[in-house]
Parts: structure tokens; C-alpha cells; sequence
């Protein structure tokens, strides 16, 4: 970029900043317009400043731009990608994760936000960006150490910060589970096939358990085998976290994939407060005709007492016409296999809409439309069972928190690819799942806090800006003094700078 001053019509001289990229004159920036000397040059003054921060230049004043631009390029020593550290790096370490010294550490978590590939990838960016070189026996030695001697104090971590943004009390925690498959044929001791979430039945799998606070922020999490029954995880995950902290009071909130007796039976002795999401279809006759019996409008509720505990009933319209949708096209998938005629006997069973399949006569296989018309009178209703001392708003916004965690998994899933696991070994696993529940963590705070400096970056776009500031260290052609700058040259890099105050 340079400056051009230009007489216009008027016989006033324009000062412009002009750009020649692209091969051809554009104008990208007009400072002002006078007939007056002076005016003039404090025009050109101020498009010289507005090019420096435009730029990001070291200004040098040497008569010979063109040997001192070929002197600055063989100065030159590094070009070093620095903004993830200044972003997520100095988020790292404000929550605590910097208590654990080994830098490997740091740049497997920072990269897994960044770059979420392999961890050999990992190494490849780590000599490329910053000249360091880590080979392949030390990335896994440093995961059996993660497993071995830290991941405790992972989780101790986290929880003390996240203790630390809820103002030192925390009350409720959410509890939900995901399946993680692998693909390979032969099982183990903990990859096993089992009910898979993601629809991979027939790929061995782990079971994956994480428990959050309010607005998602991680506190601790487990792996358990592929086929352990999901509902068997919760209880085990809570207990053993309220041991570690030494919590006598939560109020633990899951939904019904966890509900079972023997869980119930276990949290009333436990005299633990719960909310559930409540298997209304499966209660017994006298409940369901209860529940049926309801007259409620869009938005009501109803309490209907189940012995020591409270069902809690809605109505909303909005889920009714949900429920009618699914099920419409859930039975146009379902007529257009019976047509085809490929449907047995063998596929009656409750998986998914299968459940509205029948024999007729001795071969046929037909759908119930009766048991269709039954389902209906459902639509709209949703149960919670609870013994938590709550009002029906408090429990209701609760439960709500739920879809936090879902999108805990989600953005697992597909932003820090937490899959394929490419590990054989377990205590590497570990150290795998390990190493996304740090990223994790530091995802929700970068999240709380463009919330909190109120910007419309999402963590997201915060992140990509980060992957493009660069700082770059020369040596001066004439005193040979090391000068480093980094370079901060967008509206998008300010603003994140400035945010973060970089």
C-alpha cells in the first residue's frame, strides 16, 4: 500500500491509500481532501499511521526500500504461530491446567481445539509453527504418564475452576452417557459391541460417561465397557465424585435412559435429590390412565404423587406436532418396507417403529394402525420423576440444562473429532478421551468469556482467527538487533486482540 495525493475537479488535493496487490490501483482508503498545506500533510501524516496499523509494519527509514526490504527477508529467523497461544493458551493456564508442567501437554490440548486430527499430525505442526520436535515414542510415553499420574488432576482442576465461575457452590450436576465406536472386528476387555448410540451395533465400542454442572461446564468423566448397560454407570460416576470432593448434598438430573428401579431404590438411600426423565408409557395401568385422563393446555402440568415422589406431566404443542411428525414419517419409511415385501417375521420388535409392525395371518407382515391411534394420545406429553424439593419451574428449567451435555457430545464428536480413536491400548484410550475433556473444558470458558466480553465471536470463530496471527523475529541489516513483531494486520485480528487484550 502507498499514499497518492490527487487534484479533483475542485483543485483540491485527496489524499488516498492505494493498493496494487491484486496488479491494478485500488483505492482502500480516502483521509481527506483541502486546498490547504498544511491540512494536506496532516492528512498524509494520518494515512501513514492508518497504513502502519493496517499493516503491521516495522517502519525502518533507510532511502533504499527495495535492498532493505531484500535485507529484513534474509534477517529473518522464525515465523512462529503464536495466536493460539495468546487465546487458548492463556486460557490454559487462567483455569489451572498450567499445574501440570510437561509442555506436550499444553500443545496436545491446544492443538486438539485447533487442529483436531491425529496427534502425530500434532507433532508435525509443533515443527513446522515452533521448530519443536517431539518424535513418536515421546508422544506415547507422555500419554501413559497422562493415564498413569494425571488424570485425576485433570479432573480436580476443572472442577475447581468450574467451582470458581459458579461462585462456589455447586448444587446440581448433569449426568448422560454417548457410545464411541471402533473400527475393528475383534473385542477386548473394554471395547465390546453393545447398544450403540451412533448405530454402529456391529463395531466393539466404549461407553462414555461425563457429568457437568449448569450452562455444560465439565466436572468429571468415565469409560466403561461397550456392552455395560448405561443406567449401571450413573450411580458409580456420581458417588465416587461426591466421595473425591466431599459433597453430601446434589441434585443429580438425567434423562430416562438412566431411569431404572434399582437406580431409584439406590438414590433414596442415598438420600440423593433427583430428577429423571420419566418413561410415561412404562408405568403401570392405573398411572398411565391418569396421565391420559389429563385436560392439559399448552404449557400446563399436572403432579401426579408415585409413593414418595412426584410425576410431573407437561403438555406442549409444539412437542405434540414434533411427536405426529416423527411418527408420520417414521411409518412412510415403515409402509414402504412392507410394501417392498422384504419384511419377516424377525423384524416385529420395539426398535423404533417397528413397534407398529404385526403378523397377519401366519406370513404377513402388516402395520397396527390401532396401535398407531394409541401412540397418538401421547403426543405432546412428557414426564419427570423427581424428589427434589423444587418448584415445578425449578425442576422443569433443570431438566432443560440436559441439552447442555448433548451438545457437550456433539461438539466432542464433530469439532474435537474425538473419533476415530486410533489407540489399541486402554491406558492410551484413556489418555485420548482424556486429552478432549481438557480441550473441552477450555472450549466452555473461551465460550463463557466472549459471552461475558459480550463480542458475536463464537468459540469457533475466535479459534480460526487465532490460527492466522503470526509473530515473525529478524535480525536489523545495520545494528543486527533482534526485532520480533506480531503481526495483527486484520479488523478480525484487532478485535480478537483487543477482546483478549493481546
Amino acid at each position: 500500500m502507498f499514499i497518492r495525493k490527487k487534484k479533483n475537479a475542485s483543485g483540491k488535493i485527496s489524499v488516498q491509500v492505494i493498493d496494487k496487490s491484486s496488479g491494478k490501483y485500488k483505492v482502500v482508503q480516502t483521509i481527506g481532501s483541502s486546498a490547504d498545506t498544511k491540512k494536506i500533510e496532516a492528512y498524509e501524516h494520518e494515512a501513514k499511521a492508518w497504513i502502519k496499523k493496517r499493516a503491521g509494519r516495522i517502519e525502518l527509514d533507510f532511502s533504499n526500500e527495495v535492498r532493505l526490504a531484500e535485507q529484513l527477508l534474509d534477517g529473518i529467523q522464525s515465523f512462529t504461530l503464536v495466536g493460539l497461544d495468546l487465546l487458548l493458551g492463556r486460557i490454559f493456564d487462567r483455569i489451572g491446567f498450567n499445574q501440570i508442567p510437561d509442555p506436550i501437554f499444553r500443545y496436545l490440548v491446544i492443538y486438539r481445539l485447533a487442529y483436531p486430527r491425529s496427534k502425530l499430525k500434532t507433532t508435525e505442526y509443533l515443527s513446522r509453527y515452533h521448530q519443536i520436535d517431539w518424535n513418536e515414542d515421546q508422544l506415547y510415553r507422555y500419554m501413559d504418564k497422562l493415564h498413569s499420574q494425571q488424570k485425576d488432576l485433570v479432573q480436580s482442576i476443572s472442577y475447581k475452576h468450574t467451582l470458581k465461575v459458579l461462585g462456589g457452590k455447586l448444587s446440581v450436576v448433569f449426568y448422560d452417557v454417548t457410545t464411541l465406536y471402533f473400527e475393528i472386528d475383534q473385542e477386548d476387555d473394554l471395547r465390546k459391541t453393545g447398544f450403540s448410540k451412533e448405530g454402529k451395533h456391529q463395531n466393539p465400542q466404549i461407553v462414555l460417561g461425563l457429568l457437568v454442572s449448569e450452562n455444560g461446564y465439565p466436572l468429571a468423566y468415565d469409560i466403561f465397557e461397550g456392552n455395560k448397560f448405561e443406567g449401571h454407570t450413573m450411580l458409580p460416576m456420581v458417588d465416587a465424585f461426591k466421595q473425591k470432593y466431599k459433597l453430601k448434598h446434589l441434585i443429580i438430573v438425567a434423562d430416562s435412559g438412566l431411569l431404572s428401579q434399582s437406580n431409584i431404590d439406590q438414590l433414596l438411600a442415598n438420600k440423593d435429590e433427583f430428577i429423571l426423565g420419566a418413561r410415561i408409557k412404562n408405568e403401570p395401568q392405573a398411572i398411565q390412565g391418569k396421565i391420559l385422563g389429563l385436560s392439559l393446555e399448552n404449557g400446563q402440568y399436572a403432579v401426579i404423587e408415585k409413593q414418595s415422589l412426584k410425576l410431573i406431566i407437561t403438555y406442549s404443542k409444539d412437542r405434540a406436532r414434533k411427536d405426529l411428525h416423527n411418527r408420520e414419517k417414521g411409518l412412510k419409511r415403515l409402509e414402504k418396507q412392507v410394501r417392498s415385501g422384504k419384511l419377516t417375521k424377525s423384524h416385529i420388535n420395539k426398535r423404533g417403529y417397528n413397534k407398529y409392525l404385526k403378523l397377519k395371518g401366519e406370513l404377513q407382515v402388516v402395520i397396527d394402525r390401532e396401535r398407531c391411534k394409541e401412540d397418538a394420545r401421547w403426543d405432546g406429553l412428557k414426564g419427570y420423576l423427581t424428589n427434589a424439593r423444587l418448584d415445578y419451574d425449578s425442576v422443569l428449567a433443570n431438566y432443560q440444562h440436559l441439552w447442555q451435555i448433548e451438545k457437550a457430545f456433539r461438539i466432542s464428536k464433530s469439532d474435537l473429532k474425538i473419533r476415530p480413536i486410533f489407540h489399541r491400548l486402554q491406558r492410551r484410550i484413556e489418555a485420548h478421551i482424556c486429552l478432549t475433556f481438557v480441550s473441552y473444558k477450555i472450549y466452555k470458558e473461551l465460550e463463557r468469556l466472549l459471552k461475558e466480553k459480550q463480542t458475536q465471536l463464537s468459540p469457533e470463530k475466535a479459534i480460526e482467527i487465532a490460527k492466522s496471527i503470526f509473530r515473525i523475529t529478524l535480525q536489523t541489516p545495520s545494528s543486527k538487533t533482534t526485532v520480533q513483531k506480531t503481526l495483527i494486520n486484520t479488523e478480525e485480528q484487532v478485535l480478537l486482540a483487543k477482546t483478549f487484550n493481546f
